[in-house]
């Protein structure tokens, strides 16, 4: 069964960080990009990175340049979100999500079909 599972979320304070995990069962992640949004109560949904699988470029949204970073460990099968320096407006869900069409990029990021269940990043004082 395909499957991509987060993981990482919690409680954190201004100013802080976490480390969020995206999981894949029954594919290998480092085939397809991956892509990384968030839904936040009362918002629309946003974008909030992808990395590519065959160049490894990566794409970030306006809000978290510069604070988040993401990669892959190709050995644990994971992609990873580097979040720092949180704030407020970074509470949401958070969901992993990727591509299975042949050939496709984080150029249609905004597409991509396959989800995970998401992990919840809160941050407060």
């Amino acid at each position: 069964q395909v499957q991509l599972v987060e993981s990482g979320g919690g409680l954190v304070q201004p100013g802080g960080s976490l480390r969020l995990s995206c999981a894949a069962f029954g594919f290998t992640l480092d085939h397809y990009p991956i892509g990384w949004v968030r839904q936040a109560p009362g918002k629309e949904r946003e974008g909030v990175s992808c990395i590519n699988s065959s160049d490894g470029l990566t794409y970030y949204g306006d809000s978290v340049k510069g604070r988040f970073t993401t990669g892959r460990d190709n050995a644990k099968n994971t992609v990873y979100l580097q979040m720092d320096n949180l704030n407020a407006e970074d509470t949401a869900v958070y969901y992993c999500t990727t591509d299975f069409r042949p050939g496709s990029t984080c150029r249609r990021r905004d597409q991509f079909g396959a989800w995970g269940r998401g992990t919840q990043v809160t941050v407060s004082s």
